[in-house]
């Protein structure tokens, strides 16, 4: 699923609407209407579209909804709705692995951050993130036990809720049982590139051996998932038991690790 307009206002709430898309809508309507008839207040607006005065008013003078905000900080990163074959997809689904394999999108604040991977540094998840369109700040570097963090200094919320829209978890991670559909709705570079920063993330060698391990306390059917996303990108043997994932040394060797 690639983020929408409407994914994306479905993930505020709102005190009054149930579905936030429906406020959008609304908001929508009432521009569209005064855009048209400049002259017409509130009570004629309220009248002519069914909705509470004092609710229109605030729209008129430039009261935005959030999930109006968030849709249109969206809009002008390419963030909606991009073409599957598109460089702005192929970075959301990049920025997607760091998350999944390496990254938290808390709830309520939706500000997603990534942490250092066994093979993958800051540079790279900056790099990530310029990708899409957004600075970043560290946080946590200077603190002894905690791994670097890398956040977005700016639009960080309505970025994790597009990611959230895409199937990365909100919160928890845990409890995921399967890898988000987009990871099969993009071309095949573009999912090889998701496979090896995923694998780069959370890949441990073996000792004595050539092949990798990556043990995840997840869902017998998210390991399922990741065992043949790993295979079809790499056209090698993975295997997947219990909370592991071995990666043969030729499907390692597909992807540039050793």
């Amino acid at each position: 699923m690639r983020p929408t307009a409407r994914a994306l206002a479905r993930t505020y709430s709102d005190r009054v609407y149930p579905d936030p898309w429906e406020k959008v809508l609304d908001y929508r309507r009432v521009l569209d209407y005064a855009a048209e008839r400049p002259n017409a207040g509130r009570v004629r607006v309220g009248n002519a579209l069914d909705l509470p005065q004092n609710r229109v008013r605030g729209w008129l003078h430039d009261a935005i909804p959030d999930p109006v905000r968030g849709i249109n900080a969206a809009s002008e990163h390419g963030w909606l709705d991009p073409e599957p074959a598109g460089d702005a997809a192929a970075a959301l689904v990049d920025l997607l692995a760091h998350v999944l394999a390496g990254g938290t999108i808390p709830e309520r604040r939706f500000e997603v951050a990534v942490t250092e991977g066994r093979r993958v540094g800051v540079d790279e998840i900056r790099a990530a993130f310029d990708r899409v369109g957004v600075d970043t700040a560290t946080r946590h570097d200077e603190t002894t036990g905690r791994a670097t963090e890398v956040v977005p200094a700016t639009d960080a919320s309505v970025l994790g809720r597009c990611l959230v829209t895409m199937g990365a978890p909100l919160g928890s991670k845990t409890d995921l049982d399967r890898l988000p559909p987009v990871v099969w709705e993009v071309p095949g570079v573009v999912r090889e590139s998701f496979v090896r920063t995923y694998v780069r993330h959370r890949a441990a060698a073996q000792r004595s051996k050539a092949t990798l391990t990556i043990k995840e306390e997840r869902p017998a059917t998210y390991l399922s998932d990741l065992r043949r996303v790993i295979t079809e990108s790499t056209g090698e043997p993975v295997t997947a038991s219990g909370v592991t994932v071995t990666i043969s040394a030729a499907a390692a060797r597909e992807l540039g690790l050793p």
